[in-house]
């Protein structure tokens, strides 16, 4: 096989506090050859989450990327040369392949994917993103048919999936985001019942007339003020859906803890729980089977934020956590096929 260039995002340093380009570079390297039982995956596009931002700052459920590293990212991307893997060249896999054109990974590090129509919907609703919304409003947040289910973030990528979802079950969905623009997706694409924006001066009573009948699920992406007026209009054995923190990701020193905490909690009798998508690895199936059927019929709409080159994949990390996108942020690295 011909020596294939790989072009590569590296970690430089390590952020103290807001994430700029200065902290990445770009190196050009050798792509590298599959071993025995290994597949060399040409990454076709690139999945920009907030987690990427924390991996950054320490040990989270994964070990932390450090300078000299290729900066970790998950990956859709097309099998060009395989050793004994069992997996076919030609054939689509995700895997955490990272912040490069190329990776060599062991096959059991790879996920063969079935594509269903564009193959963007396998970093979003048919992958991770789907996935986390399914299982966290469903598993977690437990949500009856009737009740106010509160989705912060709600037009970025797992919010505005969650919020469909609890509207196809029956519920009143109310969306928090940054922008009346956003708002306006919400409502009028995506058939939520009201959005308000977190930035409002008037917030707190905006979300009062939003849920005046109190809010039963909220599905927290972003912690910090957002969490704290939500716990203020929970109900009686609220459940609220710990998913991410993205307000805190990009800061020096992360805000403390939200201060309706015991308190709130034991008088209202709330439960709050975190979880990683990952716990339910064994019924990815079940998930996928629901998002796909609800795609099919047009119950479920993806919002896509596609970002143009490998290159440009730091800025589009800054972007998201300034919360410029709408809908899953991906960056193209090449074309479906060569």
């Amino acid at each position: 096989m011909a020596e294939l260039t790989n072009r590569r995002i590296m970690v430089a340093a390590t952020p103290e506090g807001e994430l700029s380009e200065s902290h990445f570079r770009a190196e050009d390297g050798v792509a590298g050859e599959p071993g025995p039982g290994e597949v060399l995956v040409r990454s076709v596009l690139l999945s920009i989450d907030p987690a990427n931002r924390a991996w950054l700052q320490g040990r989270t459920y994964r070990e932390q990327v450090r300078p000299g590293d290729v900066m970790a990212g998950l990956v859709l991307g097309e099998v060009v040369a395989e050793n004994g893997a069992g997996i076919p060249v030609g054939g689509y896999v995700t895997a955490d392949g990272g912040w490069q054109q190329y990776a060599v990974l062991p096959a059991k590090r790879v996920a063969p994917v079935e594509v269903v129509g564009d193959l963007t919907h396998h970093l979003g609703v048919f992958g991770m993103t789907g996935l986390t919304a399914y299982f966290g409003l469903f598993d977690v947040g437990r949500p009856a048919a009737g009740e106010t289910v509160l989705v912060s973030a709600a037009a970025g990528a797992t919010g505005s999936v969650v919020g469909q979802l609890a509207r196809i079950h029956g519920c009143r969905v109310v969306g928090v985001t940054g922008s009346a623009a956003k708002n306006e997706v919400l409502t009028s694409r995506l058939g939520f019942d009201a959005a308000i924006d977190h930035r409002s001066p008037t917030f707190a009573d905006d979300l009062r007339e939003a849920c005046p009948n109190g809010v039963d699920v909220y599905f927290d992406n972003v912690g910090g003020p957002v969490l704290d007026a939500a716990l203020r209009r929970m109900n009686t054995h609220g459940r609220i859906v710990c998913c991410g923190v993205v307000s805190q990701y990009d800061t020096a020193a992360p805000a403390a803890g939200p201060d309706g905490v015991p308190g709130l909690v034991v008088t209202k009798r709330l439960r709050m729980e975190g979880f990683l998508v990952f716990d339910y690895a064994k019924r990815y199936a079940e998930g996928l089977a629901s998002l796909a059927e609800w795609v099919r019929n047009g119950s479920l709409i993806e919002l896509l934020d596609v970002v143009e080159g490998l290159d440009n994949a730091p800025r589009a990390l800054m972007g998201l956590l300034a919360g410029e996108n709408v809908g899953k942020r991906i960056v193209r690295v090449g074309p479906d096929r060569l």
